[in-house]
């Protein structure tokens, strides 16, 4: 998995190679320009701060920076792990809150280590369904890949952690003033609505396979 080290490091390097500097790059992206300051990387308590996905995304999408450029500075720190070394865990399991750290990225024992060659994307991360609440689209057994980096774009399917230590698939319909708007990853459910207290995490899946 990724370390601390690696994603702060990449940042630094996509406001050099756009000609700025971290605070500039925050700015630009319409951040609190303090926002990648080195002062802000440890909390009060002296603890590694990571940087949000959204914000990272925000700073990516400001410089028009794409997957593999932002990739390409983690590989040539020779820092990360292996393309195609991807986390993975079960279903349930990977609903649990202490499965993700502070940004919503896999940490802990209940992640192995699976082989996707194909996902490149260095954040990604595999759930194994167990349940048959997705049939047809996916019976148990089945694997999701989801991103919690890749921006999310109206009717794609996301993976959704709810504040209560469930996971469900879905199809993100839309952004809110008071959280977001999902609909059923198959079948014919009725939409929801969930509130911005009501889930942890929004992430697109990239990959889904029988």
């Amino acid at each position: 998995m990724l370390k601390y080290s690696d994603i702060w490091r990449a940042i630094d390097e996509l406001a050099d190679r756009h000609g700025l500097t971290p605070s500039g790059l925050a700015r630009k992206a319409g951040l609190d320009p303090t926002t990648f300051n080195k002062s802000k990387r440890l909390n009060a308590s002296g603890r590694e701060r990571w940087p949000s996905t959204e914000s990272l995304a925000k700073a990516m999408d400001a410089v028009g920076a794409s997957f593999e450029e932002v990739f390409g500075f983690l590989d040539n720190n020779r820092n990360r792990r292996k393309v195609g070394n991807v986390p993975i865990a079960a279903e349930s399991a990977a609903a649990a809150s202490s499965a993700y750290n502070e940004v919503g990225s896999p940490c802990g024992p209940i992640w192995k280590q699976t082989t996707l060659p194909h996902v490149a994307d260095p954040m990604a991360y595999a759930i194994t369904i167990e349940s048959n609440k997705y049939r047809p689209a996916l019976a148990p057994g089945g694997l999701v890949v989801a991103s919690p980096i890749a921006p999310v774009s109206n009717g794609q399917r996301v993976v959704v952690r709810l504040h209560e230590d469930k996971i469900e698939l879905a199809v993100f319909l839309e952004r809110t003033a008071t959280g977001i708007d999902i609909g059923p990853f198959c079948g014919e459910t009725l939409p929801r609505k969930l509130s911005t207290d009501e889930f942890a995490t929004l992430h697109r899946i990239i990959w889904v396979a029988q």
